[in-house]
């Protein structure tokens, strides 16, 4: 069967026919050095697109937090505040020191709970001082007190807040041989100073991973899970849940493998909650975990984890859908196979109803993750065209945020570098060219590039087909042609390099012509001007 109109113009709306005749094969091995992104495997493009969300994901703050300081009582009857109840006691920095020097149990509270409520005010809280002070020593001395909870539970809590501070801080509180002491006292029998020292601990863990292996090689981990129980304060899990999340979170190195085969059962049974804050730092954890090498995101998808994940991309609450979606974006970032779980479960029911969400940065994580299954093979861009994701896409690049569209064009990339004919046929009867066109004007090098890379990508594959008139009428008619033609003179030589090339090989026929007409008149009136002279002669 032949290939003849392929690309249909219809006018004067500029929009192309499917056609009936589509091929099934693939586009001819030749024209895959044609295009910068083509001839690169799919995990190669996806190592790319990683590389690039690695960079605007350190442009942003990340949406979970790293330390949190207890600045309220979240036990108001606990032990200690009890005692102090009715007692209003102000005391100066000298004598909160010879306070908790002094060997005395109660000058020791008194003078550790003056220092924590120091430590706990909201604002510039003197953790400095505190530190300059050498308090700590005497803190960590006070964890080890058995026989007064309610002394181990203001040292927690005074550690805990120190511990918030920067990491100058939280080295301070680890070098004063703080992390034994906590992890010993998640066996404690008060429920409070237990809790305070999970939040310690994850605060430790949350400054990066020199810390956060210190306290997964003290064997902290086992004591944390079997804290988890149904019936635990939801405070509480709450906290154990941020801890495991700073206990996964963190690169060079990632955590260990054991670590992470610790963690991930528990994860799974965490994720089934019904507490937001408890499923967001669950998902967060996960998001960490499959942050990395295709053999660690296997981990994750072993555990079973990706049906509840793509039921929590439906939530509406936005700290549960971000990291969710986060997770699977890492996801899809791994193997072909593991791409395909993702699909099998369900995502590419809900990516596309998240790129029209109301809320543009998930917008932008959703067509990162369509970015990252467009970059697989063919049948797995077969089936993003089943799902109907080319509209939301193309409205997504007509009207999103200039974020959203940055990683929109990304997708019409590696669609483009793995697309059969026929599947780049349905692209460009999309509408995508409209809203490329009008995106070369953006003030961004590399997407600019990418956009005249795709559009010369397409013309070639018109050309293959004999319909290149077509498509470039269709590109004059969108103003393809003028917006090209300007950025031959930009400042960046690659973009005007491109954009030359492609003026030179796809819409310089006519101008061609137009110079042949023009030389065969002027030498036509040549000859006869020479003939007349010679007459005259």
């Amino acid at each position: 069967m032949g290939t003849e109109n392929l690309f249909v113009l219809v006018q004067p709306a500029g929009n192309l026919l499917l056609p009936t005749n589509m091929p099934s094969l693939d586009a001819p091995e030749e024209r895959l050095r044609k295009f910068k992104y083509r001839g690169k495997d799919a995990s190669l493009r996806r190592q790319q697109r990683m590389a690039v969300s690695l960079k605007l994901r350190k442009a942003k703050k990340d949406e979970q937090t790293l330390k949190r300081r207890n600045i309220t009582n979240f036990f108001p009857d606990t032990p200690s505040e009890k005692t102090a109840k009715g007692v209003a006691v102000s005391l100066t920095l000298g004598e909160i020191i010879q306070g908790v020097n002094s060997s005395d149990p109660a000058r020791c509270f008194q003078a550790t709970q003056t220092a924590r409520k120091m430590l706990s005010q909201e604002k510039n809280p003197p953790l400095k001082l505190a530190v300059e002070a050498g308090l700590i020593p005497r803190m960590v001395e006070f964890l080890k007190s058995s026989l007064y909870p309610c002394l181990q539970f203001e040292a927690a809590w005074a550690l805990t807040n120190i511990a918030a501070g920067t990491s100058e801080q939280t080295r301070a509180v680890v070098e004063g041989g703080a992390i034994q002491p906590l992890i010993a006292l998640l066996s404690s029998p008060n429920l409070a100073v237990c809790e305070q020292a999970v939040w310690a601990l994850g605060n430790i863990a949350g400054d990066g991973p020199e810390f956060r292996d210190k306290i997964i090689s003290s064997n902290a981990i086992p004591h944390l899970l079997a804290l988890i129980s149904h019936t635990l304060p939801i405070t509480f899990l709450r906290n154990i849940t941020w801890t495991l999340s700073n206990l996964c979170r963190n690169k060079n190195p990632y955590p260990c493998d054991t670590a992470v085969k610790q963690i991930l059962p528990a994860l799974l049974h965490l994720l089934q909650h019904h507490d937001s804050e408890v499923l967001s730092d669950a998902c967060w954890a996960l998001s960490y975990l499959t942050d990395s090498c295709s053999k660690r995101i296997g981990q994750v998808v072993d555990t079973g984890v990706l049906p509840r994940l793509v039921a929590l991309l439906n939530s509406s609450e936005l700290n549960v859908l971000t990291p969710s979606l986060r997770t699977v974006g890492n996801i899809v970032t791994g193997t072909d196979e593991q791409t395909q779980r993702a699909i099998d479960t369900g995502i590419l029911n809900v990516l596309p109803q998240l790129l029209q969400h109301n809320k543009p940065s998930i917008q932008k994580e959703a067509a990162w993750a369509l970015s990252n299954v467009a970059a697989g093979p063919c049948h797995h861009i077969q089936q993003l065209l089943a799902y109907d994701v080319l509209p939301p896409l193309v409205a997504v690049l007509k009207h999103g945020e200039f974020k959203v569209q940055k990683e929109a064009i990304w997708t019409v990339a590696n669609f483009v570098t793995g697309a059969t004919m026929d599947q780049l046929i349905q692209l460009v009867h999309s509408g995508i060219l409209e809203p490329l066109v009008n995106l070369l004007t953006a003030p961004d090098v590399k997407i600019v590039l990418i956009i005249l890379d795709v559009i010369s990508f397409i013309l070639e594959a018109a050309e293959k087909l004999s319909e290149k008139e077509n498509v470039c009428l269709l590109v004059e008619e969108l103003g393809g042609i003028d917006r090209i033609e300007a950025l031959q003179l930009h400042e960046n030589r690659q973009i005007s390099l491109s954009a030359l090339n492609i003026i030179e090989k796809h819409f310089s026929e006519e101008e061609d012509e137009s110079l042949m007409l023009m030389s065969q008149v002027v030498d036509q009136d040549c000859e006869f001007i020479n003939c007349d002279c010679l007459a005259k002669k």
